[in-house]
């Protein structure tokens, strides 16, 4: 058996699945930017219905992200309740459903609401992973494993740039002219929907008494309704009326608010050692540049290749692909590094901060070097590579230090309240700089408008302190008992 092999243990094959799992629905979130700059390009139907495309693109995105946002606390919640291991089940078969039938509807409406669907289950998977992998694996190792883990957001990143020309390409031959989008989304979310029923065989067979999936479909199912009307509700008043993009994604950051503010309210006794912990809430807020960064880069760095360098969809992609591969070197590296630090008893807050800052100082050069008339496809791949490598290696950095912090039987909480905040950035990001390109025609205030975000994450970094986020939880658990 795999377990059995020299060296290998157990949490070594929970971290493969994961692994896996975060490929394809990391590759099922991404696509949307390709295939959206691909429809633009192209003059989809649906998508002329706007004066200003990249607006309505990044307003597109950011619905996507806000059901993927909108999810986390409560996939948390309910993967300290009813166990981790059903939640991201359901969340891998949701998001691989939601995908396909995604392909099927060629109306602009429809497009939305699946791409909302989608991002409502997927925001549940994030949470769960992250805990189940502070669960099974040794403490001196929780950095490598959740390193190693997430390498798959790369894969899958990368998979959904370079993949979306040929798909399309194939499709237009099956579907017709201008029909090709669908591929991606097809073949994606086949992929996605195979893994989960695979894993969910998996699990059953080590878990052979936690297979019971009702109770937490119903207990998500009753949050996610209200969230997809909400959602909807904005996008289709916002494309009716005219709301600008960004004004959209301001009004949509108010679902999140009013979610914190329930869970701190509402729940505060019972998650006061994640919502009171003054560490935890410093990270959470600095976690806001790293998914602003994410998924700015991850929906329109395809575009920003291509507008930039004025090279082909297919060149503009394979350069892009550069951003999302540098997470397989990155994220085990930064893992690595992490629980090198606390083996040296330097805990894990020096190569944070540190690696935060110098991609803050990359990305602004980025910006700078549009800014003076780059179109270079080998230096900006170059760029993006280099930036990426600190961008992904702080990422586990961070998460073990929220799985440091926390008490292990709300992690998941913890983890899911640290995204719910971050995803405030993916909400922005992606309708602020299609805005952005549409006002000043190219994309430099936008990449500029990033580095920024990523120092003011710098800043508040420097303010956590790992010991007295770990005592303040103790504190509050004692309290609690």
């Amino acid at each position: 058996m795999l377990e059995e092999r020299r060296g290998w243990k157990r949490y070594h094959t929970v971290w493969v699945w994961l692994l896996v799992a975060w490929m394809v629905s990391g590759a099922d979130r991404s696509i949307s930017g390709p295939v959206v700059t691909w429809m633009i390009q192209n003059k989809v139907s649906f998508m002329l219905s706007s004066a200003h495309p990249y607006a309505l693109g990044g307003l597109i995105g950011s619905v996507f992200f806000t059901a993927y946002m909108l999810t986390q606390f409560p996939g948390g919640y309910f993967g300290d309740k009813f166990g981790y291991r059903r939640v991201i089940v359901v969340s891998l078969i949701w998001a691989g459903v939601a995908t396909i039938v995604n392909g099927f509807l060629a109306t602009l409406i429809g497009f939305v609401a699946l791409r909302v669907l989608t991002g409502l289950g997927e925001g549940l998977y994030y949470a769960n992973d992250r805990t189940l992998i502070a669960e099974v694996t040794p403490y001196e190792k929780r950095s490598l494993g959740m390193g190693v883990v997430i390498v798959g957001l790369s894969l899958g990143i990368t998979l959904a740039s370079i993949l979306p020309p040929y798909l399309i390409t194939w499709g237009n031959h099956l579907f017709g002219h201008n029909q090709g989008w669908k591929m991606p989304l097809f073949i994606l979310g086949l992929a996605t929907l195979i893994w989960g029923i695979l894993i969910a065989v998996y699990f059953k067979n080590q878990h052979p008494r936690d297979v019971k999936y009702t109770t937490t479909m119903i207990g998500v199912g009753r949050y996610t309704l209200v969230f997809f009307l909400a959602i909807m509700a904005v996008f289709v008043i916002s494309d009716k009326v005219g709301i600008p993009s960004w004004l959209a994604s301001v009004i949509e950051l108010a679902f999140a608010i009013v979610l914190i503010l329930f869970a701190f309210f509402n729940k505060g006794r019972e998650l006061g050692p994640v919502v009171r912990n003054k560490d935890l809430m410093l990270i959470n807020v600095a976690g806001i540049a790293v998914l602003w960064n994410l998924w700015f880069f991850g929906f329109w760095s395809v575009s920003i290749i291509s507008d930039s360098a004025h090279s082909s969809f297919l060149k503009a992609a394979l350069t892009a692909a550069f951003n999302g591969a540098a997470g397989i070197l990155g994220y085990p590296a930064g893992g690595w590094l992490a629980d090198y630090a606390v083996r040296r008893n330097w805990g894990r807050k020096r190569f944070l901060v540190t690696f935060t800052l110098i991609q803050g100082l990359l990305t602004c050069f980025f910006g700078f070097y549009l800014l003076h008339g780059g179109h270079s496809n080998v230096l900006m791949g170059v760029l993006l590579f280099i930036t990426s490598l600190f961008f992904n290696a702080l990422q586990p950095m961070m998460h073990a230090m929220v799985g440091d912090i926390a008490q292990p039987k709300q992690r998941g909480t913890a983890f899911g309240m640290l995204n719910l905040f971050g995803e405030t950035g993916a909400v922005l990001s992606p309708a602020l700089g299609g805005t952005l390109r549409d006002a000043t025609g190219n994309w430099t205030a936008a990449v500029l408008l990033d580095s920024g975000v990523i120092l003011l994450s710098f800043l508040l970094l420097l303010f956590v302190n790992q010991k007295r986020g770990e005592a303040s939880a103790l504190a509050q658990e004692s309290l609690r008992g």
